[in-house]
């Protein structure tokens, strides 16, 4: 076996730890729907995530302002078009969505 067989696991192993924080809870925000208005890297009908980490990059309160956002919904932070609230969500899942989004980098 040659030596560069042997680092193929370890290899594929890092990839995948590095993108983690991309697709950790990208599930869950397919499954609640978030997907429908945002994406990860460009506007669509909402911000990028992206786009929100980088808004609130810095704010020790983040994660609960932006959990209480999906929970409530909102309007006008990012143009017209009205953020609904999101009453198929917990309050734990509003979180760990809110978590992830602010992650992404």
């Amino acid at each position: 076996m040659s030596r560069s067989f042997s680092f193929a696991p370890f290899v594929l192993a890092t990839a995948l730890l590095a993108s983690a924080p991309t697709w950790a809870d990208q599930a869950l925000a397919t499954a609640k729907a978030c997907m429908a208005c945002h994406t990860v890297d460009r506007k669509v009908i909402g911000p990028a995530f992206k786009d929100v980490a980088a808004r609130y990059a810095g704010n020790k309160d983040a994660a609960n302002v932006l959990a209480q956002k999906i929970l409530k919904g909102g309007s006008g932070a990012w143009g017209p078009v009205p953020m609904p609230a999101n009453t198929q969500v917990s309050d734990a899942e509003a979180k760990k969505l809110a978590t992830w989004v602010l992650g992404l980098k």
